[in-house]
């Protein structure tokens, strides 16, 4: 699958960003992180991101990396592409890259670099380095400390063929717009804001086609037929899944920094299939707001039932 291929290909669906299993001393649980792929896999998606920001990429060892992607990648077969997290310093990032590589991914997802700001000419060397490092197809994820303006993407195009995605994890819907009236088709737009369903209306008037669905882990089946909704600018299906389950699902998560993971993990939890705790700094929910996300999660399907 060339970077172009894979590009396209994840662009036409939804893409699943699984939480990444730990056991009780925090240890990568590989049988358990293959049963869940081995569940998510009955469900139709169009790329699969193994450590990713939901996969809890900022607290994983790199050596522990290539061995996560293998696992996934020996699970989806050839069902649906995987892609994996890369990120830190771009020595660490080059050489990640290229461990991804070899255990068998179809791309990377570049987060930003590791704690210091950057101009845009030290950003652009950054991408660069990780862009050659590797034939893998590269999407590139502006958020926090890595924000690329659309020229700076426009020369990076220009000399990296397997530069071939963006992924807006900020919301600045301007900046959007200017990089896609500049980028047009040459790149695939990845929606990737927390959390991605609040979003995706709109994004989806500026070509971004698909995102991040991190809610994919513990309701697979409500987060297909949101998407679907979606693409078929169903407004009343978009709005009664917003108002019925995102909207109080972002109020739960913003009670505390850091929950945009620690409730992907507390919905596995929910629903019988524990991923673990997440690893420190993070935090996981409380006793009661697991209650309240388990009865959420309960009448969002209830009505996701009723509506079949």
């Amino acid at each position: 699958m060339s970077p172009q291929e894979m590009a396209q290909r994840i662009g036409g669906g939804l893409l699943s960003f699984p939480v990444t299993h730990f056991d009780r001393d925090f240890a990568f649980d590989e049988a358990a992180y293959r049963e869940h792929l081995g569940w998510l896999g009955g469900y139709d998606v169009a790329g699969l991101f193994a450590a990713g920001g939901t996969g809890e990429f900022f607290s994983l060892r790199p050596q522990e990396v290539p061995g996560i992607v293998r696992a996934a990648v020996e699970e989806a077969g050839d069902k649906v592409p995987v892609l994996a997290g890369c990120g830190y310093g771009t020595a660490i990032a080059t050489d990640l890259a290229k461990e991804i590589e070899a255990a068998g991914a179809k791309g990377l997802l570049l987060l930003p670099p590791y704690l210091v700001n950057s101009t845009q000419d030290g950003l652009a060397a950054h991408v660069e380095a990780v862009c050659k490092a590797t034939s893998l197809g590269v999407i590139v994820y502006n958020r926090d400390n890595a924000v690329l303006n659309e020229d700076t993407l426009a020369r990076l195009c220009e000399r990296n063929a397997n530069l071939v995605g963006y992924k807006d994890g900020i919301g600045d819907v301007e900046l959007m717009m200017r990089i896609y009236a500049k980028m047009g088709d040459r790149l695939t737009y990845v929606g990737g804001l927390p959390t991605a369903e609040t979003f995706a209306p709109a994004y989806l008037e500026m070509g971004v086609t698909t995102y991040s669905s991190a809610i994919f882990n513990f309701m697979p089946e409500w987060a297909l037929a949101f998407y679907q909704a979606v693409r078929a600018r169903d407004k009343d299906a978009i709005m009664a899944g917003l108002k019925g389950f995102v909207l109080p699902y972002i109020a739960l998560r913003n009670r505390n920094a850091g929950y945009a993971v620690s409730i992907v993990k507390a919905g596995m939890r929910a629903i019988g299939r524990s991923a673990g705790g997440v690893r420190p700094p993070l935090t996981d929910l409380t006793d009661a707001e697991l209650q309240e996300l388990t009865a959420l999660i309960e009448r969002a399907n209830a009505g996701l039932k009723a509506a079949a």
